[in-house]
């Protein structure tokens, strides 16, 4: 498995070796020594899988108090995978990361804790499946405004409006977000 380096030193790409024939093909979706090389100790306890429609977008979601590390990738389809820096003692507070995923690249953008995480579905629908290293926590669960200025995402929208939930429409902006240490 190759580890691509980003813009952000923290976040990383993943990008498996995959072994194809005429039956199929074979990768490994994680190998655990593969963190111990970015020195980080992991113990991922909770599996998400989520399926959208073209044009969703979800996110910038995180959570205080429990920040959790994710490892996406995508089972079917293609996503804008987006992670944005809100640790206020990083260099990078403020700053995001953007990585096409799709299940034909196979690539995994791993999104360490401190981080809000978001995706927009560029395919006609989307399977996402992540591994995180924190129990999801309602209480705890913040999400920022997807397009907000200060931030400045260059999201590839299929239209100017994207598919939203209530909450993701009404998130906070950046300046008004609870942030990490």
């Amino acid at each position: 498995m190759k580890q691509l380096t980003t813009k952000i030193p923290d976040v990383f790409i993943f990008q498996p070796t995959v072994h194809e024939d005429d039956r199929g093909y074979f990768m490994e979706s994680f190998r655990l020594s593969q963190f111990f090389k970015i020195d980080c100790d992991i113990n991922f306890v909770q599996d998400n899988q989520s399926k959208s429609r073209q044009g969703t977008l979800r996110g910038l979601h995180y959570q205080v108090n429990y920040p959790q590390g994710k490892l996406v990738r995508v089972l079917s389809g293609e996503i804008f995978d987006v992670a944005v820096d809100l640790r206020r003692s990083s260099p990078t507070f403020g700053k995001w990361v953007g990585e096409k995923l799709s299940s034909l690249n196979k690539k995994q953008l791993w999104i360490p804790e401190g981080f809000a995480h978001g995706f927009y579905v560029m395919s006609g629908e989307a399977e996402i499946f992540y591994k995180c290293t924190e129990y999801y926590s309602p209480e705890h669960d913040r999400a920022i405004l997807w397009n907000d200025p200060k931030i400045g995402i260059n999201w590839p929208l299929l239209n100017p409006r994207p598919l939203l939930s209530k909450k993701d429409g009404g998130a906070n902006f950046f300046a008004d977000a609870e942030v990490y240490p």
